[in-house]
């Protein structure tokens, strides 16, 4: 797989050496996303699935064949290659918005505790509750696919933290409180439309064209990134799914799937110790399961050192040292690789141009080769971006979005909720006017523990529920 070029040779990565995971780092227009393509294109030649994130809205090119202008014919000349064979890729294109792709969606229960206290950026205190209300929905068997079952079960945990607290702990009406403050801020950012149904099936994304190429996903990630937290918990738990899906598989010829997580800076960036030992176990293990990672992001530095280990097969681009930061950074790049000693790499990183990288890949044994100065192979579908009306019409024709498309709300912990509180004030009512009609002295029956739970819940999950519930207690039409 030629990825490089220099006077001396093509240089190579090796596919059976993908799942030791890569690294792409580089200053801000030196090359890293042409790099990506020049990636992902080979990628999907050999029929591996890709899955990409396109934060500047310039990887969408898949679909298009690359153009020989006159800029491209020069920079061809000056690297030493002929023309590629240009052509297009199979290609998806995902939105978690539903704009410019197809919709992507999780659910609340699949997305868990850790995470979701991650997206809404919870203290100890707060995330403390969230692993009580997912341990309840648990138990009593409440699926939460959206933020209103979420919510939903906030108000049935604090309405009734007295009964709870013995098989659950304290819960404070405060913690509560704030973390529906944040779940509103979040809904108010438009995100509420990350959760739900039909969820993504990780299967979507193994899978190859007719013609064999392996199907380039394409996550539009231009307005997400600009929430860190949910960009970073969304990708963290895409990768946790599939190592949890995949069956263990060793050492492969070829890797089941490549995945690139652009901006891997905004996992790190304040990330929790606990957090960041989960990410390396993850990294660790994934390669098992026939996974290969390749982190994109600026600098080494940006990447912790027990996750950079990980990381055999690097493309350096060129970094800047204006500052003493900077110059730092440069350091601790040139210090990652293997020494060549016919230059010296702190140096020559501030000096490449635009498409030349620094790599380094990892030989048949698994051993990191001495860096290499070298120009990247040219793309072979266009770069830069299509235009909407291009990509509207590869996602109509991609077969995605007969199943994603359109969303599903199936019954749900809020729905079960408000029918449980539904019936029981039904039965109130009943016994109510049943006791009209028995005798005075007659001793009341006394409510067992769980009809006062209920009945206390009946108030707490959320004001327009309360007035749904009753109005149609008292005869009224039911507004939903």
């Amino acid at each position: 797989m030629q990825t490089a070029v220099n006077k001396e040779a093509y240089h190579e990565l090796l596919p059976q050496m993908l799942c030791r995971h890569g690294l792409i780092t580089g200053a801000t227009g030196s090359g890293k996303t042409v790099s990506i393509k020049v990636l992902a294109e080979s990628f999907s030649e050999l029929g591996i699935p890709v899955f990409l994130q396109d934060v500047k809205g310039d990887l969408s090119g898949f679909i298009e064949k690359g153009v020989a202008s006159v800029k491209f014919k020069e920079h061809l000349e000056r690297v030493g290659v002929g023309e590629p064979d240009y052509q297009t890729y199979p290609t998806v294109f995902w939105d978690v918005f539903g704009e410019l792709g197809h919709p992507m969606r999780t659910t609340i229960s699949e997305m868990g505790p850790l995470m979701m206290s991650r997206l809404l950026k919870l203290n100890d205190t707060q995330m403390g509750i969230v692993y009580t209300v997912f341990k309840v929905a648990d138990d009593q068997k409440l699926l939460l696919l959206d933020l209103k079952d979420f919510v939903a079960l906030l108000d049935y945990v604090s309405a009734n933290r007295k009964e709870l607290i013995t098989d659950y702990g304290m819960i404070t009406m405060q913690s509560v409180a704030a973390i529906k403050r944040k779940l509103l801020m979040y809904e108010q950012d438009g995100l509420a439309c990350l959760f739900g149904e039909p969820a993504l099936d990780m299967a979507d994304l193994m899978k190859c064209d007719h013609g064999k190429k392996g199907t380039i996903h394409v996550l539009n990630a231009k307005e997400l990134s600009h929430n860190p937290s949910t960009y970073s918990g969304f990708l963290l738990w895409m990768l946790s799914e599939l190592y949890e899906q995949l069956e263990e598989v060793g050492e492969l010829e070829l890797p089941k799937m490549v995945f690139f997580f652009d901006e891997a800076h905004l996992i790190f960036n304040q990330a929790p110790p606990y957090l960041l030992e989960k990410i390396e176990q993850v990294i660790k293990l994934i390669r098992s399961k026939g996974v290969a990672i390749f982190f994109v992001t600026q600098s080494p530095a940006d990447v912790p050192d027990e996750v950079l280990s990980q990381l055999g097969n690097r493309i350096q681009h060129v970094l800047r040292a204006y500052t003493p930061k900077e110059q730092k950074a440069v350091r601790v790049a040139a210090d990652s690789f293997r020494a060549n000693p016919k230059f010296d790499t702190a140096t020559i990183i501030t000096q490449l141009g635009v498409g030349e990288a620094l790599i380094s890949f990892l030989d048949k044994a698994g051993v990191p080769k001495p860096v290499e100065r070298v120009w990247m192979m040219p793309p072979k579908s266009k770069i830069g971006s299509s235009d909407e009306a291009s990509i509207l019409s590869n996602m109509k024709n991609d077969r995605i979005g007969s199943k994603y498309d359109s969303a599903v709300d199936r019954e749900s912990a809020f729905e079960l909720l408000k029918n449980r509180i539904v019936q029981k004030e039904t039965e109130a009512l009943e016994m109510t006017r049943s006791n009209k009609h028995q005798s005075k002295t007659r001793k009341r029956r006394t409510d067992t523990p769980m009809d006062k739970m209920l009945k206390s819940a009946a108030t707490a999950i959320g004001s327009q529920i309360g007035r749904t519930i009753i109005r149609g207690i008292m005869g009224s039409l039911s507004k939903r």
